[in-house]
Order: structure tokens, then C-alpha cells, then sequence
């Protein structure tokens, strides 16, 4: 592969100063604050000459996107890649580095992760792409997921009743990251919707009215999640509703 040439290397160097701009735009003002004239401003250039890098601000805010997804992945491989060997260790050290990350950024999380704006709308579907900045990051948990519950008897609501309220709802997430046991699917779904669901309450600030300390829940729903990840004795999948004691 040749070398970058030199008008490459400056356009590769303006793509990123824009996007720079655009973030610290974003985490001093919110989304509303982004635009192009602003960044411009910033950067002492016209508006117009920035649609020479980006045709409009919808498509700057789904470049900003995918870089966050990109860092956030990086961030959460790289606990995984420190925790050792073991699959459920690999899982919490991601999960712990993900709420890390989303209490340190709170705007760049609500970006990605909160009420979808115009930007954000468009990039979202196209993520059925494996290469997909969002499905990059999906596959990365889902391994250590899928490692962590390989030929283990799930403890989860009875198979046929997974299949017949959710299978055939599936093709999304299949399509995303390949065909999966449909209980796997579940488990997955469901311990990310309670990773999700904790992040975002705190990020937000949600839990104040309960708790004052946020991470003490957090790591008693990692527990939990955690045990009902575990391995279950042939035939004790549990009914729908029931809780483990």
C-alpha cells in the first residue's frame, strides 16, 4: 500500500480538526450547539468551505458517532484484554470500563446512546454492516458473552417460551452479528438492556431519588447478572418471572 500523499494527509488532518471541534462543541453545549458555521468560526475557515468535507452537519454528527462507538469500543476492549483469561472476567471488565466511560462523557454517551438525533438516526440504520462502527462494538461483548455461555443450560425462561414470543424477531440482531442459539440471544439481549438500563439511569440522573452511590448498584446488578449467566444444571431453566434465590 503506498504512502498517504500529501493532499491526502492534509484532508485526513482538516476531517479530524472538524470532528475535534464538533466534540468539544458537543460537551459544552449538547448537540445543539454543534455547527458547522460555529466550527468554522473556530477554526478560522467559512462555513461553506466545510462541505468540502463533510455535505452536511447531519453527516459530521454521524462521523462523530462512529468515532465515540470507535473510542468506547477501544476503551472497552482494552479491560477485557487486561482482565485474564476467564470469560466472565473479560465481561465484567468491560462492563465496569463502559459505565467508566459514560460517567466520564456523559454528552458524548447521550450522543450515541440517548434520544436519536437526525445524524445519529441515519448512522444507526446502517448498522446491519458488520463493519459498522455500532456493530463493531455489539461484537465485542457479544464474544466474551458467547465464550461465557458456551454448552452451559442457561438460566433463563423456558426454551419454548423464548421461541415462541421471540424468535422470529431476531433477524436484526442475526443479521448483525450471525445466527445464535435463541436462548443465547435472549441472555444477551437481556444482560444488555441491564448494563444499558444502569448506565443510562446514572448518566442521566435517574438514581438519585434511591441511591447515593450508583456503582454500589451497579455492582450488585453485575453480580446478579453474573449468576444468572451461570451454568444451570440440566432442565432448572427458570419460568418466566420467577427470580433465583
Amino acid at each position: 500500500m503506498s504512502a498517504p500523499s500529501r493532499r491526502e494527509r492534509l484532508r485526513t488532518a482538516a476531517v479530524s480538526e472538524i470532528k475535534d471541534g464538533a466534540r468539544r462543541l458537543l460537551v459544552t453545549g449538547g448537540v445543539e450547539a454543534v455547527s458547522l458555521r460555529a466550527i468554522a468560526r473556530d477554526m478560522g475557515m467559512t462555513a461553506p468551505a466545510l462541505y468540502r468535507y463533510f455535505p452536511s452537519l447531519e453527516a459530521l454528527i454521524a462521523g462523530l458517532a462512529g468515532d465515540l462507538y470507535d473510542e468506547l469500543r477501544h476503551t472497552v476492549e482494552a479491560a477485557r484484554d487486561a482482565a485474564g483469561p476467564e470469560p466472565a472476567g473479560k465481561l465484567l471488565a468491560m462492563c465496569r470500563a463502559m459505565r467508566r466511560w459514560a460517567v466520564d462523557h456523559p454528552a458524548e454517551f447521550t450522543l450515541i446512546f440517548g434520544s436519536p438525533v437526525p445524524g445519529v438516526v441515519a448512522f444507526a440504520e446502517q448498522c446491519a454492516d458488520a463493519d459498522h462502527p455500532g456493530a463493531r462494538f455489539g461484537a465485542a461483548f457479544l464474544g466474551p458473552f458467547v465464550a461465557l455461555t458456551r454448552g452451559a443450560t442457561l438460566r433463563v425462561p423456558p426454551p419454548e417460551a423464548v421461541q415462541r414470543h421471540l424468535a422470529g424477531h431476531l433477524a436484526p440482531l442475526f443479521a448483525r452479528h450471525g445466527d445464535l442459539p435463541v436462548e443465547v440471544a435472549y441472555a444477551f439481549l437481556s444482560a444488555w438492556a441491564r448494563l444499558y438500563g444502569l448506565v443510562a439511569m446514572e448518566v442521566f440522573g435517574h438514581l438519585a431519588w434511591a441511591v447515593d452511590d450508583p456503582e454500589a448498584l451497579f455492582e450488585t446488578e453485575l453480580a446478579t447478572m453474573l449468576a444468572q449467566l451461570a451454568p444451570a444444571p440440566s432442565g432448572d431453566a427458570l419460568p418466566p418471572g420467577a427470580a433465583r434465590h
